[in-house]
Parts: C-alpha cells; structure tokens; sequence
C-alpha cells in the first residue's frame, strides 16, 4: 500500500458523518474513515471529511461504476490529491443488478472501468476493488491496491487471502451492535440486514458461506444475523474484530448499527479503547 490505513476504520455513508464526527474518530485512533451508499463522483464528502482531519486517510466504499463516469471519479481524484496529498483510497464497485436497469457485462465493465482509471493516470495502488466472489477478488489484486469485501465472515476473509496472496490490501467491513441482550441486538441487525437479503450478489455469497434460502426468510435467521452483524459488549465485538485481522484481512472497517439520529462517537470511543 501506498498509504497507511491502520488496523481499524470507520465505515458510513456520507450522511451520518460530518466534520466534528470525523474529528472525533481520528482523535479516537482510528485509521481510516470510508464512505459508503455510493459516493457522488465529486467526492465532495470525502472533501469535508479529508479537511476535518489532519492525517487520518479516506475512502470511498464504493463509488459505483455505473452512476459515476470514470473520467469525473479520475478528476476528483487528483483534486483530493492535489488538497491533502497521499491521504485518499479511491474505491470503486459494480454495484447491485436490481439496482441498475443496464447492468449487462459486469466484469467487462469493472476491466474497462479501471482501464479508463488507467488513462487518466490514477494510481493502481491507490484504488481498490469492491470483492466478493473469486474472480473479482483476483482481478482487485491484479489491477488495483486490493479488495473491500462488505457483509463477510472471518471465513471469507481467510479464503480471500488465500486468492489474494500476500502484499494485497484486504479490508472487510464489519458491522456491528454494542448490545449485550441479543435479542434486542438482533432485532437491530436483522432489520439492518433485510434490504440486503434483496440483492444476489450478497445472497450469492452467503451461499458460498454455506448458508441457504432457509436463512434469508424473515429478516434472516439468527444464524445469518449472528454472522453478519457483531453483537454483545465491546470487548465482545473487539474479539470479533479481530477475529478478521487474524483470518488475514489487513483493515477492518467497522460500522456501528442502532444509532442512526444519535451521537456516534461515544460507541466509537468506547470500542477503541478496548482495541487499543
């Protein structure tokens, strides 16, 4: 990696952070933040949070290769640079067949994609990859710093590993509830989980993990729930955490559930002190 990212980021889309939060999580010791739901090509919320903080890095997770053009995604790539040099990670993904009436080609447009990234002169080891399945997974070690798995287990990440190989980035996201009840913190996980029960490409993938369609009925079972979403106290968590570094992952991107309208940064701060 060009870039330091630290053991332990924070993932969100763009509307739950904003500049005193971003403070905030830097000064609790995380490395990374990372913009999800599909960033607009300006980058314009990696912008504040990159000028909120002093050094710890951004990125996006992921900006979508069909609603976001190549060519402007390269373009506000080098602004970043050229305002807060060696501090942002450009990922980018194919996003979800049920969301894009032209998903045709994926993995044709996934290597044109990073082709025109190519051309307009941005770095492949400052890029990476939305990965799930084998052959994205090799093509993010081949063409870019490497692979952002989201809604895996610490199994996946020891398969993906094993694909990368060593000197790869591999950066699962995680996410999780401080809730020692569990069923209070699956009944949070689970209505978390729900919209992604509607996308192959995840259901996919936990088939791969050896769930069926048995556990996407419902909301998920307590099964799938449990796996996706960590639950219980911060030390709890932690353990599951890094259960991920331990399986090989280089990052892991950590998303608190349950807070949505409430201050963020007390959980936040809670779980690095145990991570520390």
């Amino acid at each position: 990696m060009a870039m330091e990212l630290g053991r332990y980021g924070i993932w969100h889309a763009g509307q739950h952070y904003g500049p005193e939060l971003a403070a905030g999580l830097e000064r609790a010791g995380y490395g990374t933040l990372w913009l999800g739901g599909s960033p607009e090509a300006g980058l314009r919320d990696a912008e504040v949070l990159l000028a909120a903080t002093s050094s710890v890095a951004v990125g996006t997770s992921i900006v979508n290769m069909w609603k976001s053009p190549a060519a402007e995604v390269a373009a506000s790539y080098h602004r970043l640079e050229d305002e807060h040099p060696g501090r942002f990670l450009l990922g980018v993904g194919i996003g979800h067949r049920e969301a894009t009436g032209e998903y045709k080609s994926p993995y044709r447009t996934i290597v044109g994609y990073l082709d025109e990234l190519d051309d307009a002169k941005v770095p492949e080891d400052r890029r990476a990859l939305a990965a799930l399945g084998p052959k994205v997974l090799q093509l993010s070690g081949a063409r870019t710093a490497g692979a952002l798995p989201y809604l895996v287990t610490p199994e996946h990440t020891r398969e993906a590993r094993r694909i990368l190989g060593g000197g790869v980035l591999l950066a699962p996201g995680q996410a999780i509830v401080l809730e020692t009840d569990p069923e209070i913190a699956r009944a949070t996980g689970r209505d978390w989980l729900e919209r992604y029960l509607q996308l192959s490409n995840y259901t996919t993938n936990f088939k791969r993990l050896g769930f069926s369609d048995d556990d996407f009925a419902n909301g998920g079972s307590d099964n799938l729930v449990d796996a996706m979403v960590l639950h219980g106290s911060a030390v709890e968590v932690a353990a599951g955490l890094k259960a991920h570094l331990e399986a090989g992952a280089d990052h892991v991107a950590i998303q608190l559930l349950g807070h949505e309208g409430i201050d963020l940064l007390p959980g936040y701060e809670a779980l690095a002190t145990v991570l520390r």
